[in-house]
């Protein structure tokens, strides 16, 4: 991932899992969780509707990641 502090960084959360986003102020918690995880789940949602359902939806930039395996 490489959104704000996520730089070169390697990750896999276990599925099925409850798991939890901590660290320190500024350390990129928010960055992983809303402009990583859920900006990919939601645009990988929104591709399952048609093109004229999608223009209705408002559009989240992809992440900048290099592969984001496990979500539906």
């Amino acid at each position: 991932a490489r959104q704000n502090n996520l730089k070169g960084i390697d990750l896999d959360i276990p599925i099925g899992k409850l798991n939890v986003v901590t660290g320190a102020s500024g350390s990129g918690k928010s960055s992983l969780a809303f402009q990583t995880l859920y900006a990919e789940g939601q645009r990988r949602y929104v591709e399952t509707f048609s093109p004229y359902t999608r223009q209705f939806f408002e559009r989240m930039d992809k992440p900048r990641v290099d592969v984001i395996r496990g979500i539906p």
